[in-house]
């Protein structure tokens, strides 16, 4: 039987309860077997500095998923060729996985609205389901891409946590353990990160 996977890529710098919050919504009410959050090493959308070392937030996406059974971290991307496209990564997880594993992309309102810049955006839309979840921004969405049969939206809970929030507030001092999962709050503290 074919797996249905869904793909929730991310820098996770840190992952946080609003990353868990969409994924569990995600594959507890949709057709998806699970979802795979996918710590991206680099974006070609965003600069590196600010990013922990790749095993620090993979280990943390580790600590969070521990106890949902659906929700598995993945660190697909670190040995493909960077900067990486989210297009390239599916085809490698179609050659390792080929008819067992059916991919899906898992993705806010937000980055709907910058898909077309996507590469090979038009193949992502042919070939992939793309689940939408909501986010607050300002902006419509390509209407030729809300219309598409291969857009999924998905009212699951708006999440206005952000990782870059997190990261100010902490090295301001400020207490932001509620926003973390216990165990990456324990690993984030004990490591001493994003306080300098």
């Amino acid at each position: 039987m074919t797996k249905k996977i869904g793909l929730y890529f991310g820098t996770f710098n840190p992952i946080h309860i609003g990353h868990l919050v969409i994924a569990n919504h995600m594959v507890e009410f949709s057709n998806l077997d699970e979802i795979w959050l996918v710590v991206t090493p680099q974006s070609p959308f965003k600069v590196k500095k600010s990013l922990l070392d790749n095993h620090h937030r993979y280990q943390m996406v580790y600590e969070a998923t521990a106890d949902y059974p659906k929700l598995k971290p993945s660190k697909v991307e670190f040995d493909l060729p960077q900067p990486n496209y989210t297009v390239n990564t599916l085809a490698h997880l179609q050659e390792m996985y080929n008819a067992s594993h059916q991919f899906s992309l898992i993705m806010g309102e937000d980055n709907l609205k910058g898909l077309h810049k996507w590469k090979n955006y038009e193949v992502l839309l042919e070939e992939y389901t793309i689940y939408v979840y909501p986010r607050i921004s300002s902006g419509e969405a390509v209407q030729e891409l809300l219309n598409h049969p291969n857009i999924q939206r998905v009212k699951a809970p708006i999440m206005e946590v952000s990782s870059t929030f997190i990261r100010k507030e902490h090295k301001a001092g400020k207490n932001v353990r509620a926003l973390l999962p216990d165990a990456v709050w324990k690993y984030m503290d004990e490591m001493n990160f994003y306080r300098n």
